[in-house]
C-alpha cells in the first residue's frame, strides 16, 4: 500500500487526519537529524497496526511532502 503524507514538524499535537487523498501527520519532533521521518514512520505503523519495520518513506526524506509505503 502506497499513501501521500504531508508532514507537519515541531507541531503542538500529534496527529494524523485524511484530506481527500492526502494524510497531514503533525509530530512534535524536529525536522533535524531524521527525527521527523522516524516519528512520522512510528505514527503511521501505529495508524495501519504494522510494525515500524513495515513503514518506508519512498520519497520526499528532505520534503514535508512524502510517499510511504506500507508492505506485508
Amino acid at each position: 500500500m502506497f499513501i501521500k503524507v504531508f508532514v507537519t514538524p515541531d507541531a503542538k499535537k500529534e496527529k494524523i487526519e485524511k484530506k481527500e487523498e492526502t494524510f497531514l501527520v503533525s509530530v512534535r519532533e524536529p525536522a533535524t537529524g531524521n527525527r521527523a521521518n522516524n516519528r512520522v514512520r512510528e505514527l503511521v505503523a501505529l495508524w495501519v497496526g504494522k510494525p515500524i519495520s513495515k513503514v518506508r518513506i519512498l520519497t520526499g526524506h528532505h520534503s514535508r511532502a512524502k510517499m510511504i509505503s506500507i508492505s506485508g
